[in-house]
């Protein structure tokens, strides 16, 4: 073919472009240890996984750069045909693309790795670990599809319907997913610090214990509810780009369904609006020991909807918030230490009252038990004569579920 015509190159030519070639393949490999000992280097001085994901990342595709810009210096060196020539830089062109594409991805991959595991962690949401999942999957499938028109524009093949449509609504969902994401992930990073410092500064002066489990519940609430407003205006936004005919059509029928479900969703309305007011006026929280609809035990968690409680046999009671009139929170703030103490008939209740007392403030003074006890144990009362002894009623106020 004479468009393929390839002169001979010499002894010469061939050993620079094996030199050049070379010392491409030794400076990417210097690269990429020299990222291996940064990446060790970091990891001991920051805490944040950050920066080994990205370096991570960032190795293997500045190693193929390296070793593909050597390539097409090599190229020029050899004495090539045009056609030749023309078809080597296109073939370069898409290994540099395709790096390109994959070194984005690669970023994007470790932003989500490290969020999920410095970030979700501490949301107390499960939401954010599900959008995670899912961008994991989502963001190679897309960017492999871009990857694939961009190659085929670079060897000539162009789809004006696909270019068109890209341009337009392409850039536009593209830019409604990311600023989604990025408002998504700020929300679920930010915010729960936001109602941190609020908390702590509108219970100024409460216990610490307390403190968290209010700023926890309402982190938990609110994020979720902000997570989910931010994902269902997107779904919107991207649906009005994907429908010619816009979502009018689609949000008269879903209005018209949600007329139809209403009806049927009255008690779910009524969670919903119960949950809220327990939660703002915070009458118990995750972490609380409480009384719920004749069912006492630990407040596992507390959404808009429901509320989970577990008792003393492990079993787990979910109880629709708008079921609830009484709610009984037996560690608020602290917990009441109740007890009864038997002594004969025949004791001196001066003497074994002094002992109590005395018993008691050694107790609270105890370093082992002086950071759970509020108030130390004493002598109220003689709380009832029995059959077999006088019972003196001792009290105390503990740290929540320390008595």
């Amino acid at each position: 073919m004479v468009g393929f015509d390839i002169h001979t190159p010499t002894i010469v030519d061939a050993l620079i472009v094996a030199g050049i070639l070379a010392a491409g393949i030794a400076v990417g490999w210097a690269v990429r240890q020299t990222l291996s000992r940064l990446r060790i280097r970091a990891s001991m001085k920051t805490a944040t996984v950050l920066d080994d994901y990205l370096i991570d990342a960032l190795g293997t595709p500045l190693f193929v750069f390296v070793v593909l810009l050597s390539l097409y210096l090599g190229s020029v060196y050899l004495p090539l045909s045009s056609s030749v020539d023309e078809v080597m830089r296109q073939a370069l062109f898409v290994g540099m693309a395709a790096t390109g594409i994959y070194t984005a991805l690669a970023v994007i991959d470790a932003l989500l790795r490290w969020y999920a595991h410095d970030v979700a962690v501490l949301t107390k949401t499960a939401l954010d670990d599900k959008v995670v999942v899912v961008s994991r999957v989502a963001f190679p499938i897309a960017g492999g599809a871009l990857g694939v028109i961009l190659i085929l524009r670079i060897l000539g093949i162009e789809n004006h319907g696909i270019d068109s449509w890209l341009a337009g609504h392409g850039a536009r969902i593209a830019a409604i997913v990311i600023v989604s994401l990025v408002l998504f992930f700020l929300l679920s990073r930010w915010l729960p610090q936001a109602i941190r410092k609020t908390v702590k500064g509108g219970m100024n002066g409460r216990p610490q214990e307390e403190v968290h489990k209010r700023s926890d519940t309402l982190s938990t609430v609110l994020v979720t509810t902000g997570q989910v407003i931010i994902i269902g205006g997107a779904a919107l936004m991207v649906l009005s780009e994907l429908i010619r005919s816009g979502i009018a059509p689609l949000l008269a029928g879903v209005g018209v369904a949600g007329i139809a479900i209403g009806f049927g969703a009255q008690s779910l309305v009524k969670d919903v609006i119960s949950g809220l007011f327990i939660i703002m006026e915070g009458q118990y929280h995750a972490g609380d020991v409480a009384g719920i609809s004749d069912t006492s035990g630990l407040v596992e968690s507390i959404n808009l909807r429901r509320t989970a409680l577990r008792d003393m046999d492990g079993i787990v009671h979910y109880v629709p918030n708008g079921e609830i009139r009484v709610a009984s929170n037996f560690t608020k703030e602290y917990s009441k230490v109740n007890l009864n103490i038997s002594v004969a008939y025949d004791t001196d209740l001066n003497h074994a009252i002094s002992v109590l007392t005395r018993v008691g403030k050694e107790l609270a003074e105890d370093p082992a038990w002086q950071p759970s006890i509020l108030k130390p144990p004493q002598v109220l009362r003689v709380d009832n004569l029995g059959d077999s002894g006088i019972e003196i009623k001792i009290v105390a106020e503990t740290k929540p579920i320390k008595q």
